[in-house]
């Protein structure tokens, strides 16, 4: 996978504009956990090959056997690939990618339903796609008739979407495909890294076109995050009135605490991103991890639960992240009718139980003078808004474990250290018992107050 915060481009020189020296709002260091949502016309199709965790393909078929079943317009087109096999079993040959908007009704389609399940299960903040690479949009725009609103389930999802999040009480944020738009390109079809990059338009028009994209959702939905996917077109980054600086400070203007991730392809950069890999230490900035909770973005119907992340290692991963200064924005994949699988609704049940018994451990936290031992030993640690410390079991099946010397004095052997069952036992080398009580979670929560070092 890509850092995208390390490509930028071309040089501009005198032509460069200047950007925003913006921070990071607090309101999205605070929130930590999000939830991404990839549903559109590739819904439909819903398949990819299934990729269990830790396998992997050849580079040469990366993608002729793509996992993201997002990318099915793309994958079905390279001759030979199980996509255009399965394509042309499912819809009959002949069949194009556009031609599945006249099957998609979308009947189980429930937006309030969904924000209710998302804030429930503890996100603060949720992303759900405008636009992906197959340039179907999901929102009345006036830029093209290739929209959920004329096609399809002829709705407006991102107003309803918008409306519903923020009826859950949720921020609400939208993914959009800046670089990559398949239904107004004419290129072969992508097959490796380079193409990627390649295979993308760059021109005034296509430029043009995005902009006025962005500039409405913008102006009709103020989205909190504004999540660009890929890059954006190369002839839109030196100044201009519809150039992506111009974008920014519009955005910024209409959304003064909203904030951009760093997918433009610009030095401009919020928060980085992270996709399905995480920082081996806490950075000095702030990023988000994101990943499916199987392989795949969009909904894959070849996976099932053994596909998934496992909910004690979901509940690993997002105390990692929150540790090492990161939010966790963590993807549902509703398939074409609108209803959601009901094993990946159960992972996000499952974290949402145990961020229910342990706000405090992560909503609000910063990260502490490390992130974990060097030794390996299954903690981590975060600091709460009032200086208390967080020690993190990621074993608390163990029974027990040694708090590291430099957290050896009174405040810890006396008492005030707590779990949040009540007052905690530490021996005076170190050794902390977990309750009983406790041990049957993926993670549990030893308390240092503030008085401690």
């Amino acid at each position: 996978m890509l850092f995208f915060d390390r490509r930028t481009g071309p040089d501009l020189g005198a032509d460069a504009p200047d950007y925003p020296d913006r921070p990071v709002p607090d309101w999205y260091r605070d929130a930590k956990f999000g939830v991404f949502v990839h549903w559109g016309l590739y819904s439909v199709g819903g398949w990819a090959p299934p990729r269990r965790p830790g396998q992997d393909v050849p580079v040469e078929l990366e993608y002729s056997h793509h996992q993201y079943a997002e990318w099915y317009a793309n994958t079905l087109r390279i001759p030979g690939s199980p996509t255009g096999a399965f394509h042309e079993n499912a819809f009959g040959v002949g069949t194009s990618y556009e031609d599945l908007a006249d099957d998609w009704a979308a009947e189980r389609y429930d937006p309030d339903g969904w924000m209710r399940l998302f804030a429930a299960c503890g996100a603060r903040y949720v992303v759900p796609t405008a636009k992906h690479h197959d340039g179907f949009c999901l929102w009345d725009t006036a830029t093209t008739r290739f929209s959920s609103v004329h096609r399809g389930p002829r709705r407006d999802v991102v107003a309803e979407l918008a409306t519903a999040a923020r009826s859950a009480g949720l921020r609400f944020g939208l993914y959009y495909s800046g670089a990559l738009d398949w239904h107004v390109s004419h290129f072969p079809p992508i097959r490796s890294l380079t193409d990627l990059f390649t295979y993308r338009r760059n021109d005034p028009a296509f430029a043009r076109y995005c902009f006025d994209q962005v500039r409405e959702l913008v102006e009709r939905h103020r989205p909190d995050v504004l999540w660009n996917d890929i890059d954006w077109p190369d002839s839109a980054k030196a100044a201009g009135p519809h150039s992506l600086a111009a974008l920014f400070g519009h955005y910024y203007e209409r959304v003064p605490e909203g904030v951009v991730n760093d997918r433009w392809g610009v030095p401009h950069r919020g928060f980085r991103t992270r996709e399905y890999r995480t920082e081996t230490t806490a950075p000095e900035w702030t990023w988000e991890a994101t990943r499916g909770l199987g392989a795949s973005f969009g909904y894959n119907r070849a996976e099932d639960d053994t596909h998934l992340i496992d909910a004690a290692e979901l509940v690993h991963l997002l105390v990692d992240t929150v540790a090492k200064n990161g939010n966790l924005l963590l993807n549902i994949s509703p398939r074409g009718d609108g209803s959601l699988p009901g094993a990946q609704v159960g992972r996000l049940r499952d974290l949402g139980r145990w961020l229910a018994a342990h706000p405090h451990a992560v909503y609000g936290t910063r990260p502490w003078r490390r992130h974990a031992e060097p030794a390996g030993a299954p903690l981590r640690y975060t600091v709460r808004p009032d200086g208390a410390l967080n020690v993190i079991a990621l074993d608390p099946a163990h029974g027990g474990f040694r708090l590291p010397a430099d957290l050896l004095g009174v405040a810890v052997r006396g008492p005030g250290a707590y779990w949040g069952e009540g007052p905690a036992q530490i021996d005076p080398d170190g050794t902390v018992t977990v309750p009983p009580a406790l041990r049957h979670l993926p993670a549990a929560v030893l308390t240092l107050p503030p008085s401690g070092p």
